[in-house]
């Protein structure tokens, strides 16, 4: 039986039609992904000199800049969408119709580890933690953003246009729209409840619920969100309420890894997927960081793209339960 649901943290609605999970066609199946070849892999360590020079590297032994030695290498986006002295566009006649401004920012490209691998699955979890440290310390280095959002996209099916394990962060002048309408959201519940945080009570009570939980640890909370618009998505969220990733305190690294590493144990191998970290944009008050997993297991289409209403033939209840029993 289908059934509307709205996410509390984006008031996006979505159709949760798990009947649909049968039909012919339906089911998710996930193919492996290609093996890298470290010879062609621009991001692979001895391969620096294909990158643009690096703007930041962990390298414990120490080395000169743009050589091997590596665990964790941040360059410049060889095609960035956003650039520091970005030129103004000429000004339309008509700029209530059709406005234009400079796409200024910075667009950076963090190598999570010099293994040639496609997924942060196949690294250990120091690994995954070093990375994290990394997205956390590029935050840092963008202070001036109105908006830092940070992804990972994994394979070709969900945007990568390099296999290697990556991501990359946009600083950007202006907070779009739909981080912003999260932004009033929260600030709208902490007025509604007298200074409630609107991920740490969703946290609590999903908690108390336990049906969409997957698993926790002392820092953080890895649940099938309950507005959920894709099948198996997942929200990592930290115990203690923090405004930024980027401020000091835990990063949940562990439970990422273990959120990645259930993933692919459930459908047998690492699937295509996108994550971002969601954290809190210019002029927020009241807001928690976030991280949200997307597997790209079904197509979006018509629906999707036309209302942006979106259908999930996974419940998320049942997507937890699978998830708890991998």
């Amino acid at each position: 039986m289908s059934e509307v649901r709205v996410d509390p943290l984006s008031g996006q609605r979505s159709i949760v039609a798990a009947d649909r999970a049968d039909r012919p066609g339906g089911g998710l199946r996930v193919e492996p992904a290609e093996t890298l070849d470290p010879s062609t892999d621009p991001f692979a360590e001895g391969n620096e000199d294909r990158t643009p020079p690096e703007l930041y590297a962990l390298r414990p032994g120490g080395g000169p800049p743009n050589s091997a030695g590596w665990t964790v290498r941040v360059v410049p986006n060889l095609y960035p969408a956003l650039a520091p002295d970005a030129t103004a566009p000429a000004r339309q006649a008509n700029p209530d119709l059709f406005w234009a401004g400079p796409a200024r920012g910075a667009h950076e490209v963090i190598i999570n580890a010099r293994d040639p691998v496609t997924s942060l699955s196949q690294l250990t979890r120091e690994q995954v933690g070093a990375a994290m440290e990394v997205w956390r310390e590029r935050m840092r280095a963008h202070p001036e953003a109105a908006c830092l959002h940070l992804i990972v996209n994994e394979r070709k099916e969900a945007g990568a246009s390099l296999q290697h394990t990556h991501a990359q962060l946009y600083a950007l002048e202006f907070v779009p729209a739909m981080i912003a309408r999260e932004r009033e959201r929260f600030g709208a519940y902490a007025t509604r409840t007298m200074g409630g945080n609107l991920l740490g009570d969703l946290v609590q009570e999903e908690v108390r619920l336990r049906e969409r939980i997957v698993a926790i640890d002392g820092e953080s909370v890895l649940m099938a969100p309950y507005g959920a618009r894709f099948p198996f998505q997942l929200l990592l969220a930290p115990r203690a309420s923090r405004m930024r990733f980027e401020d000091e305190g835990p990063i949940a690294a562990s439970m990422l890894h273990e959120a990645l590493v259930r993933l692919a144990r459930r459908f047998g191998t690492a699937p295509p997927l996108n994550l971002w970290i969601r954290t809190a944009p210019s002029g927020a008050e009241h807001f928690c960081w976030r991280i949200d997993i997307v597997p790209r297991l079904t197509h979006i289409a018509g629906l999707e793209l036309g209302s942006g209403v979106n259908l999930n033939i996974v419940a998320p209840e049942r997507a937890a339960a699978e998830l708890r029993d991998t």
